[in-house]
């Protein structure tokens, strides 16, 4: 198989299944269909892994930004109420046109939940075991292009541009054709690092447009990686468009530095192994990087040879 096929292999035991990626996006399309005709929405903007196309298995949720016109919502983006009355007014909009029982552009949403920052909308039964949601924010889009978002927990609003994410991920990925698939096996590793804390999806997703190459092998941009990161993470992971500072505040710096540093000497061991023409023990060693599922060879237990014969020792005369 060779290093190259074993992490052609890997990729499919992380990558979504693609009859679910299109089931996604056409529901992610029916909810555009329907809240686009709201009045005082100016577009919906798709957003989330989904749109980056680094999404991991199972997609259980699509993020959507319903954007109002920053004029017929004159008040919004204050302090107060206004952030409470843009969650109420998405709400609305989602059972009006999407509710299960009297949509009138389409009935899908079962339920639907006014959370801080977006309305989580319910489209599979309860008793699934990943239901899927579907998270539509509304938003005010400001002269500078990025985004004014509501919360009603702070009763604030917050300067965001998660346009920017999305079009450096294209165009890493347009220089390197192996970023968005690398991403997602960084993402699926990150659950595996043991920290009191969990990691966000996002962090890694940060990490890898800081600190993967733009051209090369998998083993050698992951290695890259590993060794650039485990300096970037003691720098602080922030959010890329400059807005929103740290990623994911009660990160478990510490762990996840350490996680990445024995990452980085497994990684260099299995390049230098493949460098070596060993094929084999570069496989196994980036199996005991990423678990199981990466594809390797078993180590060779064959019979041990026969100890050699131990020569009669006399005691000879010395002269």
């Amino acid at each position: 198989m060779g290093v190259d096929g074993a992490f052609d292999a890997y990729q499919k035991t992380i990558d979504a299944d693609p009859e679910l990626v299109a089931l996604a996006r056409a529901r992610r399309d029916q909810f555009i269909g329907a809240l686009e005709k709201a009045n005082d929405v100016k577009e919906i903007v798709k957003s989330g892994s989904l749109e980056r196309r680094t999404q991991l298995e199972p997609i259980h949720d699509v993020d959507l930004i319903m954007v109002f016109d920053a004029v017929a919502v004159a008040e919004w983006g204050m302090g107060g109420s206004s952030s409470n009355d843009a969650l109420g007014r998405a709400h609305d909009e989602v059972v009006t046109r999407l509710g299960l029982s009297c949509g009138i552009d389409t009935q899908l949403v079962r339920r639907a939940d006014t959370r801080d920052h977006a309305v989580k909308c319910f489209v599979d039964p309860p008793e699934y075991e990943h239901p899927f949601t579907v998270d539509v924010m509304p938003v005010v889009r400001q002269a500078d292009n990025s985004l004014l978002i509501p919360s009603t927990r702070t009763r604030q609003w917050s300067t965001a541009n998660p346009e920017y994410l999305i079009e450096q991920v294209r165009l890493h990925h347009e220089d390197w054709s192996f970023f968005r698939p690398i991403v997602r096996v960084l993402k699926n590793w990150r659950t595996g690092v043991t920290s009191e804390t969990r990691i966000k999806s996002l962090v890694m997703e940060v990490l890898a447009l800081q600190c993967l190459p733009r051209s090369g092998s998998r083993p050698e941009a992951l290695r890259q990686f590993f060794t650039a990161a485990a300096v970037q993470v003691n720098l602080g992971v922030e959010d890329p468009a400059g807005h929103c500072g740290l990623i994911q505040p009660d990160l478990d710096t510490a762990a996840l530095r350490d996680a990445l540093l024995d990452a980085a000497d497994l990684a260099d061991r299995a390049c230098d192994q493949a460098a070596r023409n060993d094929t084999d023990g570069a496989q196994r060693t980036w199996q005991e990087l990423f678990g199981p599922d990466f594809p390797a060879p078993a180590k060779r237990t064959g019979p041990r040879a026969p100890a050699a014969p131990v020569p009669l020792i006399t005691d000879s005369p010395q002269g």
